[in-house]
């Protein structure tokens, strides 16, 4: 599928589902990795994930579409856009979009690395995805210093 065939689809999904025209573009970026797709709050245009319809097909294309329409008219007309609104929730499932795309496989594999801490006043142990500034933040349970322990890789 090409840029203009996209353009028409989601044109043509934008009068099926919500009786309004799409007036703006719709593009493929290559770019994005952990998304289906993005609306562009200050361009209006949306942005979708290429991997996403060569991988899963265009079922799932479409479903990213409409998600990505459902924040486009309802920002246009100042409704609530975001996944938390109750506008958007509602038009979301009326229109039968995806909720959250599918994962690409290759993204459950990667590995990331895990911190380890622990108090140096209560002895608790905590471990975080991300590292933590020892300087800057103690312990949640009793305020005493933090100490970094190790850090391993964690396999998905």
């Amino acid at each position: 599928m090409n840029q203009s065939e996209l353009q028409q689809l989601t044109e043509e999904l934008s009068i099926a589902f919500f009786q309004r025209p799409f007036r703006h573009q719709a593009v493929f970026n290559n770019r994005l990795r952990t998304t289906g797709g993005r609306y562009m709050l200050g361009t209006h245009h949306i942005e979708l994930n290429p991997k996403h319809y060569e991988r899963f097909g265009e079922q799932e294309l479409k479903a990213i579409i409409k998600h990505e329409l459902c924040h486009y008219h309802l920002h246009i007309e100042g409704k609530g856009y975001r996944h938390k609104d109750k506008d958007f929730k509602i038009m979301l499932e009326k229109v039968g979009g995806a909720r959250h795309c599918t994962s690409m496989p290759d993204q459950k594999n990667q590995s990331r690395t895990i911190h380890y801490y622990e108090c140096s006043s209560c002895g608790a142990a905590f471990e975080r995805r991300r590292r933590v500034n020892t300087e800057k933040f103690v312990c949640g349970r009793c305020g005493g210093m933090l100490k970094k322990i190790n850090e391993s890789l964690d396999q998905f």
